[in-house]
C-alpha cells in the first residue's frame, strides 16, 4: 500500500461503490417495476383518503358530477406521487441503512449523506429533510449522554463498581452479579450500553481477571475471565431493556411508537420491564455459571482489591455527591413526571444538565468534546426523519395491512409470536441495534396492531426485543466488540452461548413477563 492510500480519509472505495449502486438502483428501479396498489390498501398521506372516499364507487349517480370527478383525479394523482416518494424514501432509508452496516465512512457521515440525497432528489423539501433534528426525542438522548460524562468524570461509576464488589464479590458467581448491579444502578442514566460496558466494567472485569492470572491467549482465560467477560456483557444487554434511556435506540422506538399513535412512558417501561429484567439478571449469570465455569470459583481477594481501590479513592469528593444528587433528581423527575403535570422527559434531562454545567460537574468544554452526542444527534436525526416520513406517506401503514391481510384467520398471539421471533433472530444479520430498529422496529409494529395486538404491549415487547437480540453475536451492538476485543472468549462460544441466553431471555420476558404485563393490564 502506498503512503498515499494509507493516508486516505475518504470513503472506502469499494464499499462506497457497492452502496451508491445499490441506492441508484433502487431510487430509479423501484418506481419503475412497483406500481402503486390500489386505494384500498394504500391512501398515501392524510387528506388523500377523504377525497378518495368521495369518489368512491359506492356513488349511486350513474355519472358523477365533474367537481366530484375532478376531486378523485386529484386525489388519485396525490396518491401516485405519495407512492413514488414513499418508494424514493424507502430507497435512500435502506440504502443508508446499509451503508451505517457496511461503514464505507462513519455512521453520522452516512446518516448525513442520506439527508443531503432526500433533499437533493425532491424526495422531501430541505425543511422535511432537517427535520429530524428538532425531534424532543432525539434531544433526550443527546443530553443524557452528556449527564452521563458526570459519572466517568467524577469517578463515582467506578466507586460504584468497586462498593458492589467489595459487597459481593467473595467467590467468582458473586463478582458476576457485582458487575451487573454496577450496570443496573448506572443504566437508567447512561444511554450508552458500551460506555457502560467499555468505559466502567470492562477495565475493573479485566484487571480482575488479570490479578486472579487469567490473560487473554495464553491458554488461562478460563480461569475467571472468559467467563466475567459473558457474564457483564450479557447483564449489560438486560439492563439496557430494562430503561427508556439505558440504550440509544430505545428512545428511536419510543419514536416510532408514538408515530402510530402508541404511547410509551419512562415510567411505563421501567415498570413492565422490572420484573423480568430482575429474573434475567438473577438468572443468566447463574446459567453463564453452569454451562461455562470458570476454573476459579472462590475470590476473597477480589473484596481486598476494591477495599485497596475505595481507600485509594478516599471520601466521596464534593463532585461526586453533586452527581449523585443530580442523578437522584433526574430519576424523581422521569419516575413521577405525571404527577408532576406531564414533565416531558427531556425537560427533565435538561434540567439535569443545567445543574451539572452550574455545578461545575461538567464544563461546556466537557459537552463539546462529548463527541458520541453529537454523532449521535446526526444519525438519529437522518433515521427519525426517514421513518416518520416512511409513515407519513403511506408506506408504513401499506405494508402492515399488506402482511396483516396475508396472516389473516390466525389469532393475534400466535401471529404476534412469530412477528417477534422473527424480529429477534434477523438480529443476526445487523451489526447495530439502531439500524435493526430503525428498518423494522415500526413496520412490525404496525404489522402487530394490525393483527389485533395490544398497541402499547406489542410496541414494549418489540422495544425490549430490540435490546436483547444483541445477545447473540460479536458484533451485534456497541459493547459486543468492546468486550469480543478483550480476547477472553472464541467465537464460537460467544455465538454459543449468545443462542442459549436469547432463548432463555425470550421464555423469561415472553413468559414470566407476559404473567406480569397481564397483572398490569396490558392485555
Amino acid at each position: 500500500m502506498s503512503q498515499a492510500e494509507a493516508s486516505w480519509q475518504g470513503a472506502k472505495p469499494l464499499k462506497a461503490l457497492f452502496t451508491f449502486i445499490l441506492g441508484a438502483s433502487l431510487f430509479f428501479g423501484l418506481p419503475a417495476f412497483v406500481p402503486a396498489p390500489s386505494a384500498r390498501t394504500f391512501w398515501g398521506q392524510a387528506g388523500a383518503p377523504k377525497a378518495a372516499a368521495k369518489a368512491a364507487p359506492e356513488v349511486k349517480a350513474p355519472v358523477p358530477d365533474a367537481q366530484v370527478q375532478a376531486k378523485a383525479d386529484a386525489a388519485e394523482t396525490r396518491r401516485q406521487a405519495d407512492w413514488k416518494n414513499g418508494l424514493h424514501l424507502f430507497a435512500i432509508f435502506v440504502t443508508t441503512i446499509v451503508g451505517i452496516i457496511l461503514a464505507p465512512l462513519p455512521m453520522g457521515a452516512v446518516a448525513m449523506i442520506g439527508i443531503g440525497v432526500t433533499a437533493v432528489s425532491g424526495t422531501l423539501s430541505i425543511g422535511d429533510s432537517l427535520s429530524g433534528f428538532g425531534d424532543v426525542v432525539i434531544w433526550l438522548i443527546v443530553l443524557a449522554f452528556m449527564i452521563s460524562r458526570g459519572f466517568i468524570k467524577t469517578g463515582l461509576g467506578a466507586r460504584i463498581a468497586y462498593n458492589f464488589m467489595k459487597l459481593l464479590g467473595r467467590n467468582t458467581l458473586g463478582l458476576s452479579y457485582g458487575l451487573a448491579a454496577t450496570d443496573l444502578v448506572l443504566a437508567p442514566a447512561i444511554p450508552s450500553n458500551a460506555a457502560r460496558a467499555g468505559g466502567i466494567v470492562m477495565p475493573i472485569m479485566a484487571s480482575l481477571a488479570r490479578a486472579y492470572g487469567s490473560n487473554p491467549g495464553d491458554g488461562t482465560e478460563k480461569k475467571i475471565g472468559s467467563f466475567l467477560t459473558l457474564a457483564a456483557y450479557q447483564a449489560d444487554i438486560i439492563t439496557s431493556a430494562m430503561f427508556l434511556t439505558a440504550m440509544a435506540a430505545n428512545p428511536l422506538a419510543q419514536k416510532l411508537a408514538g408515530d402510530l399513535h402508541v404511547t410509551i412512558t419512562w415510567t411505563g417501561w421501567m415498570v413492565a420491564a422490572i420484573v423480568p429484567g430482575i429474573i434475567s439478571l438473577l438468572l443468566i449469570p447463574y446459567l453463564i455459571y453452569k454451562v461455562h465455569p470458570p476454573e476459579i470459583k472462590e475470590t476473597p481477594g477480589a473484596v481486598e482489591i476494591a477495599r485497596t481501590k475505595l481507600a485509594e479513592f478516599g471520601p466521596m469528593k464534593a463532585s461526586e455527591w453533586m452527581m449523585l444528587g443530580v442523578f437522584v433528581i433526574l430519576l424523581v423527575l422521569w419516575i413521577f413526571s405525571n404527577q408532576l403535570g406531564g414533565l416531558n422527559a427531556t425537560t427533565a434531562a435538561l434540567v439535569g444538565l443545567t445543574f451539572l454545567l452550574c455545578l461545575g460537574v461538567l464544563t461546556w468544554e466537557d459537552v463539546k468534546k462529548e463527541t458520541a452526542a453529537w454523532d449521535t444527534l446526526v444519525w438519529f436525526a437522518a433515521l427519525v426523519m426517514m421513518a416518520g416520513f416512511l409513515n407519513k406517506l403511506g408506506m408504513v401503514p401499506w405494508f402492515s395491512k399488506s402482511i396483516g391481510d396475508m396472516m389473516a384467520g390466525h389469532g393475534w398471539i400466535f401471529a404476534f409470536l412469530v412477528l417477534s421471533l422473527v424480529y429477534f433472530y434477523s438480529h443476526y444479520f445487523f451489526a447495530s441495534n439502531t439500524a435493526h430498529v430503525a428498518s423494522m422496529y415500526g413496520a412490525f409494529l404496525g404489522v402487530a396492531v394490525a393483527l389485533g395486538a395490544p398497541p402499547v404491549l406489542a410496541a414494549l415487547v418489540l422495544a425490549y426485543f430490540s435490546n436483547l437480540f444483541a445477545s447473540m453475536t460479536h458484533y451485534g451492538c456497541g459493547p459486543a466488540p468492546v468486550l469480543f476485543g478483550t480476547g477472553y472468549v472464541a467465537v464460537g462460544t460467544w455465538w454459543r452461548i449468545g443462542l442459549l441466553v436469547s432463548v432463555v431471555n425470550i421464555v423469561i420476558w415472553v413468559g414470566i413477563g407476559g404473567m406480569w404485563w397481564r397483572v398490569l393490564g396490558l392485555w
